[in-house]
């Protein structure tokens, strides 16, 4: 630690909880680190998800930008940025760095808040989608898809699922242009499994995706 200089404050309170933990899978999935070491950014199209995200940190202060993606100058995505050099230090500790997408592997997460920190991964890059299979009669299928591109972070998230619930789920993998797209996908029983612990208690969630689940799941007389 450098001596006789002005310490660096904090703006985010670096303590465990169900909404800390929901916040650290979010920026796992959508955030990003700056190569400068200070600030930190979080991206998405869905303005609840922003908001959720800056009230899990307390940060709702924060200004909320406007940014377009690509060749694509339309400005579709929301991204609030802020400078904290102690949090910024606190996710490189935990395993989140600057260019994660590949890069990213194991997530220090306490185990008591594993599946807060899974609910943010899920609201930031997953997804849930069912439909009747036409090839069988009164078949209703539904799918929870996690989707990353990194190798290990997949496989890290597929071994702690598994060892917690014991479910095992199927990586399946695609190229784009650029990086490979993992996704770990589980099937209906499974599925029930893993939404009924990440939607455990009253912890924060977006609330689109969990009314998709709840409506999806309701055709068959099933809920969370």
């Amino acid at each position: 630690m450098a001596r006789g200089g002005i310490q660096p404050k904090g703006g985010v309170k670096i303590i465990w909880s169900t909404g800390f933990a929901y916040a650290i899978g979010l920026i796992a999935s959508d955030g990003n680190l700056s190569p400068d070491g200070r600030h930190i950014l979080f991206t998405s199209k869905d303005i609840e998800l922003i908001e959720l995200f800056k009230k899990a940190l307390n940060i709702s202060s924060y200004h909320v930008g406007r940014k377009s993606s690509g060749s694509n100058k339309e400005k579709k995505y929301y991204v609030v940025q802020f400078s904290d050099v102690l949090f910024y230090n606190f996710l490189l500790s935990i395993g989140i760095g600057p260019k994660k997408s590949l890069t990213l592997g194991i997530v220090d997460i306490p185990s008591k808040y594993f599946f807060d920190f899974l609910r943010g991964v899920f609201d930031g890059d997953g997804t849930f989608y069912s439909y009747w299979d036409k090839r069988w009669r009164s078949s209703f299928m539904f799918y929870s898809v996690f989707v990353s591109a990194s190798k290990r972070h997949t496989d890290w998230l597929r071994r702690e699922i598994k060892r917690r619930l014991k479910i095992f789920g199927h990586v399946s993998v695609s190229y784009t242009k650029i990086n490979p797209c993992y996704q770990l996908r589980y099937a209906k029983k499974e599925s029930l499994v893993l939404l009924s612990s990440i939607y455990h208690g009253d912890g924060t969630y977006l609330s689109r995706k969990r009314l998709k689940i709840d409506r999806a799941l309701a055709k068959i007389g099933l809920s969370l």
